[in-house]
């Protein structure tokens, strides 16, 4: 079993709320828009991490990191990118990779807005954890936090870090 992290849109902004939650997971998930790598190199000081690249990154960012991040965590494979869209929605870039071979956990950021979506037609869970940082419009700062067991996503749990 795999404690996961999910956080995006940090746009340069760690804390110490965040890096309490980081300390309790196996695993952090970054889903784009890092900003300043201070953020992803304090992280992997402390655990694990996985992330991709966002719009807002700059050459040092994708130089480290994906724009699409592929993978299994224990028997769910996984498919993050930062401008994904959702279910119905999906963004043309990733639309045809998403359709002709689905992973089973679809996560994206980009839109500020948290987000949890189950594509019945392409028998996918889709998360986008809303935005971490504190610029943007958004007005709450959240994350998910969930457990991976097995084939099983499990323990699915909405964070608020607070007003931005």
């Amino acid at each position: 079993m795999k404690k996961i992290l999910l956080l995006s849109d940090t746009h340069s902004h760690i804390d110490a709320t965040i890096l309490k939650y980081v300390k309790l997971a196996d695993e952090v998930w970054h889903a784009g828009d890092i900003g300043d790598l201070k953020v992803t190199d304090t992280i992997k000081k402390l655990k694990p991490l996985r992330a991709v690249f966002g719009n807002i990154d700059n050459h040092e960012a994708r130089l480290e990191f994906p724009l699409n991040n592929r993978f299994f965590c224990e028997g769910v494979e996984v498919l993050i990118t930062h401008i994904g869209g959702y279910p119905g929605k999906y963004s043309p870039a990733i639309r045809e990779e998403i359709t002709k071979n689905p992973p089973k956990l679809f996560i994206c950021g980009h839109s500020h807005i948290l987000k949890v979506m189950f594509d019945k037609k392409l028998n996918c869970l889709h998360m986008n954890p809303g935005a971490a940082g504190i610029s943007g419009f958004h007005q709450k700062r959240t994350m998910l936090r969930f457990e991976i067991d097995g084939d099983k996503i499990q323990s699915l749990e909405i964070i608020e870090i607070g007003d931005k």
